[in-house]
């Protein structure tokens, strides 16, 4: 079905399961407070590994969530994705009877690593005890495309299915890609990502990334924009929205929380922050373009913030370059320095936060960071009331994608 441009996308639910809450709301209240849950990491294996600080997704029982006949194929990352992705449609009252068909609902997720804990402890039966131990589901469960596969084989959704693996960045995409595939004709997109990045194996791998900080205080080990930046602190999480066309979310009554105004990705290379300046300006000016936004628009953004000193002055300076004057007097926030980077859930999250920060006026602050060495307006200590109608969302990944995502609050049917 060719595309049709001039339909607008709208999100119309939320589902969340984060470090600081299981719960949309819960996670709100707690990045609006500007809570820091970071802390020591207490999954088992991992107390031998340099890594010490992490935002850990605890109390969460799977069971509560999602049916048995699910939880035995798939591992931690798909219990995050497959629990958050029923809030999301709970929240945008979406059934049965408010599809047209199976065949109009598609899914779309992004994934960095995949079901590391499932891999890791069928691997470990086979060197131990040999393939006849080892269980059918490994070959799926590990699989980055597992959560969009549940999501879908779960709800019997059987419209566009897809998944994004697109570096961290990919969680921007997949938005993306769910709002190209609604204005193609598809009705509702579950869209989303969320990342279990802290068993053993999966904790060693990421042992080669530098940017990783391995600072024991977790107070300090996470302080991007500051002269004390070490690097970043992963996290488990992420979150997943209910993205469909405009018109049809009106028509059937449901709650437009933003509209998705535009988008644009590019590359600039695994570790280079000097070039990233380049690439993130550029996407953060094609997004604007898409979305017919003039930079002095931008109400404010929530950065990247990889907390590595070159890429942070490479973000604050892309920044510069693709909103002018309007780049330094902006405010910026950083809600992710409270619970760390999910890899490709990270940016979901920061857009779960932004559409809320829309709705409530507020503008979260940037948890544990205070002395600024950049030149931009970052919100620190407590939220800020603001009146806030357009946000622009900005993620980089380690090996080298950037993305920028604008999205609008919708102004209601009288004002289209």
């Amino acid at each position: 079905m060719s595309a049709q441009p001039n339909h607008r996308t709208a999100i119309t639910g939320l589902g969340v399961i984060a470090p600081n809450g299981l719960q949309t709301e819960t996670y709100w209240k707690s990045v609006e407070e500007g809570l820091s849950v970071l802390d020591r990491i207490t999954r088992e294996g991992c107390g031998h590994l340099p890594l010490r600080v992490a935002g850990e997704v605890r109390g969460f029982d799977p069971a509560a969530f999602i049916e048995e006949t699910f939880l035995v194929q798939t591992d931690r990352f798909s219990h995050f994705a497959m629990a958050a992705a029923s809030a999301a449609l709970k929240d945008a009252g979406l059934s049965d009877a408010a599809t047209d068909s199976p065949y109009s609902v598609g899914v779309v997720t992004a994934a960095g690593s995949g079901g590391g804990e499932f891999g890791q402890r069928e691997l470990q039966k086979l060197w131990g005890q040999g393939s006849r131990f080892v269980g059918p589901y490994q070959s799926i469960a590990w699989f980055y495309a597992a959560s969009t596969g549940q999501i879908s084989i779960r709800s019997g959704f059987k419209g566009p299915c897809g998944v994004v693996a697109s570096d961290e960045a990919g969680g921007l995409d997949a938005i993306a890609h769910a709002a190209r595939t609604v204005r193609r004709g598809t009705d509702v997109v579950v869209a989303g990502a969320a990342e279990a990045p802290l068993a053993p194996y999966s904790m060693a791998c990421q042992l080669g990334y530098p940017e990783l900080s391995t600072v024991e205080d977790p107070a300090r080990a996470y302080l991007p924009f500051t002269s004390a930046a070490c690097g970043f602190v992963p996290a488990e999480g992420g979150a997943v929205l209910i993205v469909e066309d405009l018109d049809r979310a009106r028509r059937r009554g449901a709650d437009v929380r933003a509209t998705v105004a535009g988008h644009t990705a590019t590359f600039t290379g695994a570790s280079r922050w000097d070039r990233s300046r380049e690439g993130l300006a550029q996407a953060i000016r094609g997004a604007l373009d898409e979305a017919g936004c003039a930079p002095e628009e931008i109400d404010v953004v929530f950065a990247d913030a990889m907390g590595v000193p070159e890429a942070d002055r490479a973000e604050a300076l892309a920044l510069a370059d693709a909103l002018g004057p309007h780049g330094t007097r902006v405010p910026v926030t950083a809600p992710k320095t409270g619970i760390g980077r999910s890899y490709c859930g990270a940016p979901l999250l920061d857009v779960a936060a932004a559409v809320m920060a829309m709705e409530e006026g507020r503008i979260p602050p940037t948890p544990n960071v205070f002395d600024i060495c950049h030149d931009i307006d970052l919100v620190t200590s407590t939220a800020r009331p603001a009146e806030l109608s357009t946000a622009l969302i900005l993620s980089r990944g380690l090996m080298g994608s950037n993305a920028a995502l604008v999205l609008r609050r919708d102004p209601g049917p009288a004002a289209r």
